[in-house]
């Protein structure tokens, strides 16, 4: 009797696996709030965890073209984060918008919702491509590159720059297709982008038959060519083979109070990543100030590290979902449960991550990067780095409840003490004054894991995120 109740829970299981991936309209208002967790959430790991393979895919490759190439990869994404830290905040705006007129079950709005954010993100792109392009050398310098690096590298640079709208539409319209609950969608775009890069970024760095080796330059064409048929296939999904919501043209009229709630959500949520990615930006710089081996053996661990973090970020994304569509319906308490299951969820994830880093941390580091120096400072990191995992975990999934109810200014002010006011401060400190090593960097990222853990669990249970009108 047991035997076969084991095997009809494990049939279930892969049931709604199958149903999760295929997707399907789902009303997330009602029912069992685990397996609204889980029809939303495998999608979102997936999703988030092909993201996370484009940084591994172009990591790998770039990594045989030496430790200059890595760094230039390094310093390049460090910037480049603020632009992935504004696509990220009017993705939120467009899944807090559209999740709360799914849950009123105001199609029509939400369809209208998602086409502004789509208007704005992209003159915002062109902006920044033209910025980017011409001052690529500039941000290069900066960020404490050497002119040898900068002449060698830089297109690199100016193609990531220049191609920043498949960026930005990529994260933006699967936050549509997340709000409206189909992150199926959103998961096959990624799919269909990874695989483009992956058999684009070998074969334009090292050249193949009549295809010329563009080294560097061919990995920045890669991805960007990567991400933008993953765009094109979202496109199609949002006016040819339409779901729940029809997408119009006529719908990319500006709306000037729609607008306002895009810039309002979305700009408070892109300082709230900005705050964050600046951060980044800076410890990069700190590295920089040591040598290209440490430089690099870091770059090659953040990755790693951001490959299991990104499906942790795509499983706390369910209770942005969850939140968001529950409070349109009317019905907090249930948006509040969906969250603390979705926590221990992440909380379990996280802490197998944790012990895989210990048990096979070195053989994966050994892999991705050839150089003896660099590969004890990657080791190093991701050993230090991985123990904060569990209040990563947490952390994720409390912002993200934050962020689908459209209170995005809490968020922003747990980065700023997070980061700004502890992180920062202390890796200074310690590397410059007492430690004085590259694993001084890694312990103070670890140490305010845990502070940003602990006040974002506090503000959840204050309970204010639940009267935010959107």
């Amino acid at each position: 009797m047991t035997e076969l109740t084991a095997s009809a829970k494990l049939k279930q299981f892969f049931l709604l696996f199958r149903q999760a991936v295929a997707g399907s309209e789902q009303d997330y208002t009602t029912g069992s709030i685990r397996k609204a967790v889980f029809l939303l959430a495998i999608p979102m790991i997936m999703e988030m965890m092909m993201e996370s393979v484009f940084t591994v895919v172009d990591i790998f490759f770039v990594g045989k073209l030496g430790n200059a190439a890595v760094a230039t990869v390094g310093l390049t994404e460090s910037v480049l984060s603020l632009v992935y830290s504004i696509a990220i905040g009017l993705s939120m705006a467009a899944t807090a918008l559209v999740a709360r007129r799914v849950g009123e079950k105001n199609f029509q709005e939400a369809a209208h919702a998602g086409m502004q954010t789509i208007l704005f993100s992209v003159v915002l792109s062109i902006i920044i491509a033209f910025v980017g392009v011409s001052s690529a050398g500039s941000i290069l310098r900066l960020m404490g590159a050497n002119e040898k690096m900068i002449v060698d590298n830089i297109r690199y640079t100016q193609i990531m720059y220049g191609g920043n709208v498949v960026i930005m539409l990529l994260f933006l319209i699967n936050g549509i297709f997340r709000g409206a609950g189909d992150a199926s969608i959103a998961m096959r775009s990624l799919w269909i982008g990874n695989i483009a890069n992956i058999i684009l970024c070998p074969l334009l760095i090292n050249g193949l038959g009549p295809i010329p080796a563009l080294g560097l330059k061919g990995a920045a064409i890669a991805t960007t060519v990567g991400r933008g048929i993953g765009v094109l296939y979202q496109l199609y999904r949002l006016f040819i083979k339409r779901g729940l919501l029809n997408f119009y043209l006529y719908q990319l009229k500006p709306h000037k109070e729609l607008l306002l709630q895009i810039i309002n959500i979305g700009g408070t949520g892109t300082i709230q990543f900005l705050v964050s990615s600046a951060s980044w930006v800076f410890l990069a710089r700190l590295m920089a100030g040591f040598h290209e081996a440490a430089m690099a053996g870091y770059q090659v661990a953040i990755r790693l590290l951001i490959f299991f973090l990104l499906p942790a970020w795509g499983l706390s994304n369910a209770a942005a979902t969850l939140t968001g569509q529950n409070l349109g319906a009317g019905k907090p308490e249930r948006a509040e449960k969906s969250v603390w299951i979705t926590t221990f969820y992440n909380v379990i994830f996280m802490i197998s991550v944790s012990l895989f880093f210990f048990l096979f941390g070195e053989p994966v580091v050994n892999f991705m990067n050839s150089d003896l120096q660099a590969r004890h400072y990657a080791i190093q990191a991701l050993r230090i780095i991985s123990l904060g995992y569990i209040f990563f975990g947490v952390e994720m999934v409390m912002l993200n409840a934050f962020n689908g109810a459209g209170d995005t200014r809490t968020p922003t002010y747990v980065n700023l003490v997070g980061f700004w006011l502890f992180q920062i401060p202390l890796a200074w400190v310690l590397s410059q004054y007492v430690i004085k090593e590259p694993k001084a960097i890694f312990i103070a990222i670890l140490i305010s894991a845990f502070v940003t853990a602990a006040l974002s669990f506090y503000l959840f249970r204050r309970g204010g995120w639940k009267t935010v009108k959107v």
